[in-house]
């Protein structure tokens, strides 16, 4: 991997460690990053979405987008759209 390639890698990781999305507990950072790819930036953006809508828009920017992210978009919502997150739905395998 060429030194340009390695410093792109490292801000995308970068600006997917930080985004909004970041804050969801558990949220796998690949998905973050796809998020953002699909031009998602904010958290209220997802609210009242479908997560296979949202894979749906992820995989025209990443066709190789696998099914196991529509658990963590369903939890991306469902933080995007609860006031106050009941702390025992925080996990991904309470979406699958």
């Amino acid at each position: 991997m060429s030194e340009s390639a390695k410093e792109r890698a490292a801000r995308r990781r970068l600006e997917a460690v930080t985004s909004a999305f970041m804050r969801i507990p558990r949220l796998p950072l690949d998905v973050a990053r796809d998020l953002l790819d699909a031009g998602y930036s904010r958290l209220d953006q997802v609210a009242g979405r479908s997560a296979e809508t949202l894979l749906s828009e992820i995989r025209k920017r990443n066709p190789e987008a696998p099914d196991s992210h529509l658990p963590a978009l369903r939890l991306a919502i469902y933080v995007a759209e609860t006031p106050s997150p009941d702390p025992k739905r925080l996990f991904l395998d309470c979406w699958e």
